[in-house]
């Protein structure tokens, strides 16, 4: 087995008596490194997960090798004697790189964070700030122009210059037999084993996520998860998942559903949708047709809906289709303005001078957009140049993708400007579509 290389990323001092090591999740030989492996039970413990076996470690571990995911840890140098051993990080972090829908088919280049712990008996020692802080910078040294994550906590993240940036709906749909769309949708649905989906799903998401605005490609472990190779909880076999396929005209699949029966003491019976994604209209009206007409169920349910959604205006009762709740998904922190700006589609004209405040200093400074036929060239002003707006780098985040709009950003003091200035920052930045993100990470 190859030997993991360890990065010391901080080396422990008096003012700051922990180590922070990175290293690359790696696997060889059918074994699991000792260090990623403490790594890993370390998150699951953050994250209220159990105790994970070898067999469980060795899954997790390959699928994250196939991400490229990069391990964090917070070290102490030592442990009381019946406490975890040292070798366990006090804090985790990981990351790795992937791709965002900035409109028109346009994917940029991103580093995603996730995994983040720190332990109970650890908090308010900087370790959180010190590990985001290294790895963000070092990200924009390797450039990368942008960050994201999706938050556990919301109170956490602004402070390091990340703004949300996508918003999902959790939903109820009465598919009782009052259940009718106005127009049968195109193509066909067919029922098949759930296992297809582990080489089918990533191939129907790439459709997906070149068409929509704000999806961010997804790690190798969704592929297992809405196949019922994994559950949610952990990497062992979910029998329960059932799946749907939707073709178009040609045959091609299109779109396709993983979904559970919540079980017969909920009342009304009650399907619940683990994944749903469709590259075409047809199919994923088709798909929830499928869904309400399955026998012997009234209800279903879908966590991670898009707030545009086409589904109520399609069903002929649209007060069966019920909001329980709203949840904010991608969270976006610019690292690099200029590559950033220009890496994004602009369906509105201008020329507008914008002053990012960033605490940490990353992507402090004034640029100039000059937006025009979809795209934009982006220039970084000298020192003390005037600005039409300004604002915090967390606000950038919020607004990049068009789903907050700046006259909102402004009316709540995260944007200072002139009237006239915000309005036009709003035309810019406006999008005919709400960006959608429906992978966490």
């Amino acid at each position: 087995m190859t030997e993991t290389v360890i990065e010391t990323i901080v080396p422990p001092s008096d003012a700051f008596p922990y180590e922070i090591r990175s290293f690359p999740v790696h696997v060889e030989g059918g074994a699991v490194p000792a260090e990623v492996a403490d790594w890993v039970q370390a998150a699951a413990f953050g994250f209220h997960d159990g105790v994970l076996d070898d067999e469980a470690l060795l899954k997790m571990a390959a699928s994250e090798q196939e991400d490229g995911r990069m391990l964090w840890g917070t070290y102490a140098e030592s442990a009381p004697a019946g406490s975890w051993h040292p070798g366990r990080p006090v804090a985790t972090y990981g990351s790795h790189r992937s791709t965002i829908n900035t409109g028109a088919g346009r994917l940029l280049d991103a580093h995603l964070i996730t995994a983040v712990t720190v332990r109970a008996t650890h908090r308010r020692r900087g370790l959180l700030r010190r590990m985001i802080t290294e790895d963000l910078v070092r990200a924009r040294r390797s450039g990368r122009p942008m960050a994201a994550l999706t938050a556990s906590e919301a109170t956490i993240y602004g402070r390091f210059g990340f703004g949300a940036a996508t918003f999902t709906r959790r939903i109820e749909v009465d598919t009782s037999p009052k259940f009718a769309l106005h127009a049968a949708p195109a193509g066909t649905v067919e029922v098949a084993e759930a296992g297809v989906l582990l080489d089918l799903a990533p191939q129907v998401f790439e459709a997906f996520h070149s068409r929509t605005l704000g999806s961010v490609g997804r790690q190798d472990a969704y592929r297992h998860r809405v196949s019922g190779s994994w559950s949610y909880e952990k990497p062992e076999g979910d029998k329960a998942v059932r799946a749907a396929l939707h073709y178009d005209a040609d045959g091609t699949v299109d779109g396709y559903v993983s979904y559970k029966f919540a079980g017969w003491e909920r009342s009304p019976q009650t399907l619940k949708v683990i994944d749903l994604i469709a590259a075409s209209d047809d199919g994923y009206l088709g798909l929830w047709q499928y869904l309400a007409s399955v026998d012997l169920v009234d209800r279903v349910t879908y966590d991670v809906a898009p707030e545009q959604d086409p589904l109520p205006w399609a069903m002929r009762d649209a007060r069966g289709y019920k909001v329980t709740g709203r949840d904010d998904v991608l969270w976006l922190r610019v690292l690099d303005p200029v590559t950033a700006l220009e890496g994004r589609h602009y369906e509105g004209d201008g020329t507008l001078a914008i002053s990012v405040r960033d605490q940490l200093g990353i992507a402090d400074g004034t640029y100039r957009i000059e937006a025009a036929g979809g795209k934009a060239q982006v220039e970084r002003l000298a020192g003390g140049s005037a600005a039409d707006v300004d604002l915090d780098v967390s606000a950038l985040g919020s607004l990049y993708l068009g789903s907050a709009r700046a006259s909102d950003l402004a009316a709540a003091g995260r944007i200072r400007g002139t009237r006239d200035s915000v309005e036009a920052l709003d035309r810019l930045f406006s999008t005919s579509r709400q960006p959608f993100c429906s992978t966490h990470f």
